[in-house]
């Protein structure tokens, strides 16, 4: 059995306050990409600037992540917020136009 306690770094962390800095990580990756994918539509798919847009802003979440205790077995939960942000981002330019 999993203690939750297994899912940080500092075992000082309470669920609830992991549940918070778990969504505030996910949800400043989720705003972090909106623009990368606002500029990522407008670039050629697959080009050197397309592939930029998409994974400059990983170290920036790594370092969230990192600095917040996060464990690595959080990473599929804050890729969808990445993901998430890339797909809007990518949204409000193609309703801009």
């Amino acid at each position: 059995m999993t203690r939750w306690r297994d899912f940080c770094y500092f075992n000082a962390m309470s669920p609830l306050e992991l549940l918070a800095i778990l969504s505030l990580i996910t949800l400043a990756a989720l705003v972090l990409n909106l623009p990368f994918g606002y500029m990522r539509v407008k670039v050629k798919k697959f080009s050197a600037m397309w592939f930029i847009y998409i994974h400059l802003p990983i170290p920036f979440i790594f370092l969230l992540r990192t600095m917040a205790g996060i464990s690595y077995k959080f990473i599929p939960l804050i890729v969808v917020g990445a993901v998430a942000g890339q797909f809007i981002g990518g949204r409000l330019n193609r309703k801009a136009q």
